[in-house]
């Protein structure tokens, strides 16, 4: 190669990077330019302001995100973002459940933008034909929405939970979102809902002790925890939210709890023992994980940080760390992507396959129970039994209604599990020892409970009477609602922020 052709080449090769490099420059400096002028607020967002959409106006970015927790396009093993009836799943669920309103209707947990919607939907809500209607109290809505902590400033905590859950239908209407998190002026995290702080006070806990990276944990224990409605105090007969934390946060510390209180949620229609449904226990079995223990936050995993342009910002859309690995999970580990995956579906089958057999030894136990009450057995006979039976589905209610509990702590959920079948064996002995002094020496039948239908006919639901009253309740009364909201909402300020 001649050395004039070397010469073209090096020169060409030159203004090349020359190029490359002036284009790099100006992306960089296009970015930080961006990101300076990033945050242009467009509004004033006024204290207690629970439209989404006004909080979007100056956060664009986050809303944008944030309204894809309405997507219904991914799921993992056991969840997801899609909609899903847990009862034709596991119909014994229907039987374990008989007198409570989760035997009608239990579907799988969809996205924060769906809070509102499914909770109208739901069979458990009933079919309300006005105010003071309906089987549900008010203090139903205390985790859908923001609006909630508008109403609750506006006439007082005791008189939100006062009341049936219709009576506040035309003032919830926003599903959850920016206000139950945010401070409106300095957008610092900020805890909305009364019960929180409450709980903190029952551990001898200041929670305006926090850090800021445990407050992006505990908003989300504002809602994702297990709760009570305490109809005894601090205003009698009024359904206060209240967690059970009083003696710490673990399976044992809450049924203590609520043994010392003698408190139930529901007597169980067959067996009749004094249930108790645990909600959803997210925070405190997280609290029993190895992520916790490291100083990992919910939103590290659920609302890992992106960039868009020269902007970094929190992801709100809020989902499954299997969703999006990559920002979830591997920037703090290497394996790879499958890997990661399929350690995470490994811990979650093993629990799996322990609580679907319990679930069918619970069932049993429930029916056994009612064999020998059909058969004469007394209160005091009966009352170990009950006792057993309630401490088993409590433990096994626990470790599945926490959702991400084998995967927060899928070592914590097996322990559980395992204690629960522990339970449940003994309230079956001792129910065998009852039945056999009682002339019956023969096995307790199982039910014919193969799908969901059959289970709620067994129990004796009336399911098209309930569902025609649903579909009553949602042509009738919700545009209602949604007509006093809108009117309601129009007379809100929203204020330029160049307005004077």
């Amino acid at each position: 190669m001649s050395s004039k052709l070397k010469n073209w080449l090096l020169f060409i090769a030159t203004c090349l990077v020359v190029i490359l490099l002036a284009m790099l420059g100006s992306n960089i400096t296009e970015r930080k330019s961006e990101s300076q002028f990033a945050y242009q607020p467009q509004v004033k967002i006024t204290e207690f302001e629970p439209r989404n959409e006004v909080w979007g106006e100056n956060f664009p970015r986050q809303y944008q995100s944030f309204m894809k927790t309405k997507e219904m396009n991914f799921s993992t093993m056991l969840n997801g973002n899609q909609e899903k009836d847990i009862l034709e799943d596991s119909p014994e669920l229907v039987v374990l459940w008989a007198g409570y309103g989760f035997s009608k209707d239990y579907n799988a947990p969809r996205g924060h933008g769906y809070a509102i919607k499914d909770i109208r939907e739901t069979l458990r809500t009933g079919g309300p034909t006005g105010p003071g209607t309906g089987p549900m109290p008010s203090t139903c809505w205390t985790c859908k929405s923001p609006d909630v902590p508008r109403l609750m400033n506006e006439i007082g905590i005791s008189e939100f939970y006062a009341g049936k859950w219709a009576d506040k239908g035309a003032e919830i209407v926003n599903p959850i979102g920016c206000a139950d998190c945010h401070d409106n002026k300095t957008m610092a995290l900020k805890i909305s809902r009364p019960a929180l702080i409450e709980a903190f006070e029952s551990m001898g806990k200041d929670i305006n002790d926090a850090s800021h990276q445990e407050m992006r944990s505990l908003v989300c224990a504002q809602c994702h925890v297990e709760y009570y409605f305490n109809k005894k105090e601090p205003k009698k007969g009024v359904p206060y939210l209240t967690f059970p934390w009083a003696n710490g946060m673990t399976v044992e510390g809450a049924e203590k709890y609520y043994d010392d209180m003698n408190f139930s949620d529901w007597t169980h229609s067959m067996s009749k023992t004094p249930m108790l449904k645990a909600q959803h226990p997210g925070y405190e079995t997280y609290q029993q994980g190895i992520h916790a223990k490291r100083g990992v936050s919910c939103a590290d995993c659920h609302m890992p940080y992106k960039t868009e342009g020269g902007q970094k910002f929190t992801d709100h859309h809020i989902q499954s760390p299997l969703a999006n690995p990559a920002n979830s999970c591997q920037v703090c580990h290497r394996q790879e992507e499958k890997e990661l995956i399929e350690n995470v579906y490994s811990n979650q089958r093993k629990v799996k396959e322990r609580t679907k057999r319990l679930e069918k030894i619970l069932v049993r136990t429930h029916v056994e129970a009612k064999k020998a009450w059909d058969l004469g057995a007394t209160e005091a006979q009966m009352k170990p039994i009950l006792m057993d039976i309630r401490h088993a589905q409590w433990r096994w209610d626990y470790a599945v209604a926490s959702h991400g509990g084998s995967f927060h702590a899928p070592v914590e959920i097996s322990r559980i599990v395992t204690t629960a079948t522990d339970k449940a064996q003994e309230a079956r002995i001792k129910l065998a020892r009852l039945l056999a002094d009682l002339g019956y020496d023969k096995e307790v039948p199982y039910p014919a409970i193969e799908t969901k239908a059959k289970a709620q006919k067994y129990i004796g639901l009336d399911m098209p009477k309930l569902e025609k009253e649903k579909k009553t309740f949602e042509k009738n009364i919700i545009p209602k609602w949604l007509e006093q909201a809108k009117a309601r909402e129009a007379k809100y300020p929203t204020e330029s922020v160049s307005s004077k």
